[in-house]
């Protein structure tokens, strides 16, 4: 069994941070990319941050200067670290990973279950 944990969502006011968490567990073989996405209401999912096994990172547009992904490959954990956060950053958050699990030989699409981030102005 696999699966992700999400951690860290809440109310903040605008210019306030959140730091989000997600922790993978279960048999797994391999964890590729890591990322962050979010929902908005009436929108799309869209992603917000990948990080690689590498640590290369990309960032959408919108969050760049602003959010920081990382990882501990020791932990099986990816985090996102948001400063200066805007009312338009209220979405739910989804952590998603590339795994390969012990049972298997290709790699899976894993994804949280979600953390609600709200930001006030």
């Amino acid at each position: 069994q696999v699966q992700l944990v999400e951690s860290g969502g809440g109310l903040v006011q605008a210019g306030g941070s959140l730091r989000l968490s997600c922790a993978a567990s279960g048999s797994i073989r391999d964890i590729n990319s890591m990322g962050w996405y979010r929902q908005a209401p009436g929108k799309q999912r869209e992603l917000v941050a990948l990080i690689t096994t590498s640590g290369s990172t990309n960032y959408a547009d919108s969050v760049k200067g602003r959010f920081t992904i990382s990882r501990d490959n020791a932990k099986n954990t990816v985090y996102l670290q948001m400063n200066s956060l805007k009312p338009e950053d209220t979405a739910v958050y989804y952590c998603k990973s590339k795994i390969v699990p012990d049972w298997g030989t290709v790699e899976i699409n894993y994804w949280g279950q979600g953390t609600q981030v709200a930001v006030s102005s």
